[in-house]
């Protein structure tokens, strides 16, 4: 096995964009067997098989690094053997991991180091269901902050506890939910400051970090949360190998976890947005997540971006959950100026946390000025890039009020989105 990452059938140019590392050196040990969990089969293919094709599959993924256990390479040639060979282009040699999830980390983040990717996913071999608008919306947010990782709302009441007696614990706080987020995999950073963390770590001999947000908040770093997936579970218990063999069998692998109900039936929502701001002074406008030149700016409370503020409330719209105002209440300071990113991206997470899924984004632009035609193609890729989803599945457009009224004046601009959703037919959250 390389000790350097080196490419097994193929490689990624120095400085290439977007790395991942693939932690599978673990033993599995809670799930039973003799085999480790990553390298059972679930519908006819090893766990790691789906988990790199998954990765694999995307353009935007340049290089995968596995890191493997000392003595599964065996095993992982196996998993390589099942990879149509345009996949396996993608996949470096593997190294070997360390006693801990960190340390394997770190041996994956060296083995990347010559090629120095811009922004590296970390992703666990157990997390099969992994799909493409969740790697895109990783990818997008460590670009964005640097350290990010996917998270989706607890539904359960969870409570701090002092153990007392064995078994036993005494209540010390607790929490309210709405803060609280259950984090998952891919989590996504940029390559350097993770790798130094890492280092810096090593050289403090801490090597307990179960996480890499947890290690990037420790170094210092900024970590954000962002949208993350149900339907994206870690396998651990045989319960899970089940469930996962049951659904790869199937083709219905975008199934909710185990206990809850099955996703058998899809109902279609379609929801509207509509908003408007008045023009005062200022240099520019925001457009889709995208800043725009113009002879004015607009007045708002945020960054007044009319385009993500109608489609955040026709989002919102297709899982009956109130307005922007209702989550954002323009009372509330800490929206003074914000980057309206973030609003279209927690409707994002509500719809996937309902277990929903969104098939298309449509805006219309009412106003005079600014012309949006040379803008058109990055509004439609930010849009895509902070909802997850394909290119095609946005669409901007533009018009005027022939004169008329106040866009016709010229005294502000407007726009109006529909957003069209899957849910579940019970529409229940999940």
């Amino acid at each position: 096995m390389s000790a350097t990452g080196t490419p097994a059938t193929g490689s990624a140019p120095a400085g290439s964009g977007v790395a991942a590392v693939v932690v599978a050196a673990g033993r599995g040990i809670r799930i039973g067997g003799g085999t480790p969990k990553q390298y059972r089969r679930v519908g006819g293919q090893a766990v790691l098989t789906r988990t790199l094709a998954a990765l694999a599959a995307q353009d935007a993924i340049d290089r995968i690094q596995p890191v493997i256990a000392a003595d599964a390479a065996d095993f992982f040639q196996t998993c390589l053997d099942e990879l149509d060979a345009g996949l396996r282009e993608k996949i470096a040699e593997p190294v070997e991991g360390g006693a801990t999830r960190q340390l394997s980390v770190r041996a994956g983040l060296e083995a990347l180091a010559a090629a120095a990717p811009e922004i590296v996913l970390v992703h666990d071999a157990a997390r099969p269901y992994v799909d493409a608008p969740l790697i895109a919306r990783a990818i997008a947010a460590g670009r964005d902050h640097g350290a990010a990782v996917p998270g989706v709302p607890v539904t359960d009441t969870v409570k701090r506890v002092v153990d007392i007696a064995p078994g036993i614990g005494r209540v010390h706080e607790t929490p309210p939910r709405e803060h609280l987020r259950a984090v998952q995999t891919p989590q996504a950073f940029a390559f350097s400051p993770l790798l130094g963390a890492h280092r810096d770590a090593a050289a403090q001999g801490l090597e307990g970090f179960t996480d890499d947000g947890a290690l990037a908040e420790w170094a210092g770093l900024p970590v954000v949360v962002f949208s993350g997936d149900v339907a994206n579970r870690k396998i651990t218990q045989p319960a899970d190998l089940i469930e996962a063999d049951r659904a790869f069998a199937a083709g219905t692998a975008e199934t909710p976890a185990p206990g809850a109900r099955a996703m058998t039936s899809y109902v279609t929502r379609l929801g509207t947005g509509f908003d408007v701001h008045a023009f005062t002074a200022g240099d520019h406008v925001w457009l889709g997540g995208v800043k725009i030149p113009a002879d004015r700016g607009v007045l708002a409370h945020s960054d007044g971006d009319v385009a993500l503020h109608a489609l955040t409330d026709a989002l919102l719209g297709c899982i009956a959950d109130g307005d922007i105002g209702t989550h954002f209440p323009p009372s509330d300071e800490r929206w003074r100026g914000a980057s309206s990113d973030q609003f279209l991206a927690h409707a994002c997470g509500l719809v996937s946390a309902r277990g929903g899924r969104i098939d298309h984004l449509d805006i219309t632009v009412l106003a005079e000025a600014p012309r949006i035609g040379q803008h058109r193609e990055a509004i439609r890729a930010r849009i895509a890039a902070i909802a997850g989803v394909p290119l095609s599945a946005v669409s901007i457009k533009a018009t005027t009020t022939e004169k008329l009224g106040f866009v016709g004046r010229a005294e502000g601009l407007a726009a109006q989105a529909a957003a069209t959703v899957r849910l579940p037919e019970a529409d229940e959250p999940v």
